[in-house]
């Protein structure tokens, strides 16, 4: 259980710090980031494996970098089902993915989370 708590405190606080670093990238406040990382998981448990298995002919042609569209795709329908959180547009969108799994494997590590 302490790991899944600080595993999302990890990821509200990667989705905050790459809207305030993103300028493609908002939240409205701490409370919306919190939100937004909680459907992000949810997306990427339930949705993100059935795009995986779709795309699997281009994620093997391009050596796995699709799966950073994926990732973007994941973020930018979170920004769509979400009021508090907007992602401008879709590149902002990969690149928010991008930045915000490099800051969750930092918050991860100083946290002690294991993937």
């Amino acid at each position: 259980m302490k790991h899944l708590i600080f595993r999302f405190l990890g990821n509200t606080l990667a989705v905050y710090a790459t809207a305030a670093l993103l300028p493609g990238i908002t939240v409205r406040n701490f409370w919306s980031a919190a939100l937004a990382a909680l459907v992000i998981g949810a997306l990427n448990a339930f949705v993100k494996p059935i795009l995986n298995l779709l795309s699997m002919p281009f994620i093997i042609v391009t050596l796995g970098l699709f799966t950073l569209v994926i990732n973007g795709l994941m973020l930018w329908l979170a920004s769509i089902l979400l009021d508090g959180f907007y992602v401008s547009g879709f590149l902002s969108a990969i690149i928010g993915a991008l930045v915000i799994s490099i800051f969750s494997m930092i918050f991860g590590r100083i946290f002690g989370v294991k993937n």
